[in-house]
């Protein structure tokens, strides 16, 4: 058997100031021989396929495999570069059994709003009828009838965090292969959730829906469930939550079984929805915590792996204006300030203006008498599902008693040692402020005395009522109080 596989993705937020290009692309690039490097997010699911077919006795055929921070729309000059590479490498590869492709779900491009499905119906045109395809998506994918048209499997992380790329990955294969020796006849079924909203599935009712999924498989013809949870700040049609059942040649059995889930996720909405808090009522739990360990305070809006800037200053501003001590704050985009603190030099004291650089949900910048605690050409720190993320140059400066990690390379914070990496210790810590949205849970739970949520301003606000949706129907919740009541179409009209 002959396996092509490819990864290109990347999330994007259709609000965000900062467009896609191609340097955000190129940051996590390969072409041909991705699946052999160290792990990467872009790498992580083609290594893993690699190492099954080859395990099999399967020639395999790769193509890119690339990751951009998730930003702004994707140039289209730029998506249709890589997407062009990616089909050319395709057609010389030639005739093909399968093709496994890694992909978000959640891309745009100018021009594109579901990129997934373009470069899915393309491949479906090189390929043909007989040829399996099987795609990988994160669960903040927008579900489209041209994906599902276009492949004969996709499957869907189910953790978030997202600590199962790699068991997706290996759950996608045997489907793949299957179904391309005909052992199997793989057919999917969508149910519409009507929801925007994020679930966490660190806690419950959400962990114990992730363990349904995954009894249900295996079982009565059942292949596969996925909860596609959408990404709330893609202005596109198919925005918001959906069930994917993949069922072995029986379509009925699909649906029933989705829409049984959909029904499921619908009852939990109350008991799963996101809370925050504001910043004073954060900043005064943590302070008010006896418990030796630090707070876990998570900026919600700032966070770049949802397209944010990640410069933003208002917890920052605010607790420096309380006078709050002991606190570790990061990972603040500041290519110009990490390079004035290099300049500078380890020990150095001086005047520093931070963050507020990017747009209007940046905030204004903040003035501060720093010092440089420490430097690094070269800093990373723990990605998604054993990966690695990298910041490039960075600093750590500290303000009287608040302590600030600068990147050069816009990330997201996942894990402790994008801190301690540069030398900054968090168990003396009374507050950790993170910008992040729940990557950051699995390595931050457990050093934690508690973690709480902060609705500060930002790029990405958790308020899914009020998106300014311009090409989905307002119909679901909780924009509408009950998406599927007789007459409920009327209220949004």
């Amino acid at each position: 058997m002959k396996i092509f596989i490819a990864g290109l993705a990347t999330e994007t937020n259709t609000f965000a100031p900062l467009p896609t290009g191609r340097a955000a692309f190129l940051a996590d690039y390969a072409r041909r021989d991705g699946s052999r490097n160290p792990p990467r997010l872009s790498n992580i699911g083609l290594r893993a396929w690699r190492a099954m077919a080859e395990a099999d006795g399967h020639a395999v055929v790769e193509s890119l495999s690339t990751f951009a921070q998730p930003g702004g729309i994707t140039l289209r000059a730029v998506y249709e570069e890589l997407r062009d590479a990616l089909l050319e490498d395709l057609r010389a590869a030639m005739p093909v059994d399968a093709v496994l492709l890694f992909m978000h779900g959640a891309m745009v491009a100018e021009g594109y709003d579901d990129c997934e499905g373009d470069t899915l119906e393309r491949v479906r045109a090189i390929v043909g009828p007989e040829a399996t395809i099987g795609v990988e998506l994160d669960l903040h994918c927008h579900l489209t009838e041209t994906m599902r048209r276009s492949a004969d499997v996709m499957v869907i992380y189910k953790e978030y965090p997202h600590t199962d790329i790699v068991d997706r990955a290996r759950d996608l294969y045997p489907l793949v292969t299957g179904a391309a020796s005909g052992a199997i006849r793989p057919v999917m079924a969508y149910a519409d959730c009507r929801m925007v909203d994020m679930w966490r599935t660190s806690r419950e009712p959400v962990s114990g829906f992730v363990r349904r999924m995954e009894a249900l498989e295996g079982r009565d013809g059942i292949l596969s469930v996925s909860f596609g949870h959408g990404f709330p700040w893609g202005d596109v049609p198919d925005v918001g939550a959906k069930i994917l059942v993949v069922a072995d040649g029986d379509i009925d059995r699909a649906q029933a079984l989705a829409d049984e889930l959909a029904g499921e996720v619908w009852a939990m909405r109350e008991a799963a929805s996101s809370r925050c808090d504001t910043i004073d009522v954060a900043i005064d739990a943590a302070l008010a915590s006896t418990d030796p360990r630090p707070m876990v305070l998570a900026d919600f809006a700032d966070n770049a792996g949802a397209g944010a800037p990640s410069d933003n200053t208002a917890i920052l501003a605010r607790l420096a204006r309380r006078g709050v001590r002991d606190v570790a704050l990061g990972l603040i985009w500041d290519p110009g300030a990490v390079g004035i603190c290099h300049e500078a030099g380890l020990g150095a004291a001086f005047t520093l203006r931070v963050g507020g650089k990017c747009g209007v949900t940046s905030g204004d910048p903040v003035d501060l008498r720093v010092t440089v605690r420490g430097l690094s050409d070269d800093h990373s720190q723990g990605g998604l599902s054993g990966g690695r993320a990298h910041l490039g140059p960075s600093a750590w400066i500290e303000a009287d008693g608040i302590h600030v990690v600068l990147t050069h390379i816009r990330q997201q914070a996942f894990a402790p040692d994008a801190f301690t990496g540069l030398g900054l210790t968090l168990d003396d810590k009374r507050i950790v402020v993170v910008k992040s949205m729940q990557h950051f849970y699995a390595a931050f739970a457990p050093i934690a005395s508690a973690v709480r949520y902060v609705a500060a301003p930002g790029a990405v606000p958790p308020d899914y009522g009020t998106i300014p949706y311009t090409k989905r129907s307002g119909l679901y919740w909780p924009r509408v109080a009950d998406p599927f009541a007789a007459g409920a179409a009327e209220t949004v009209r």
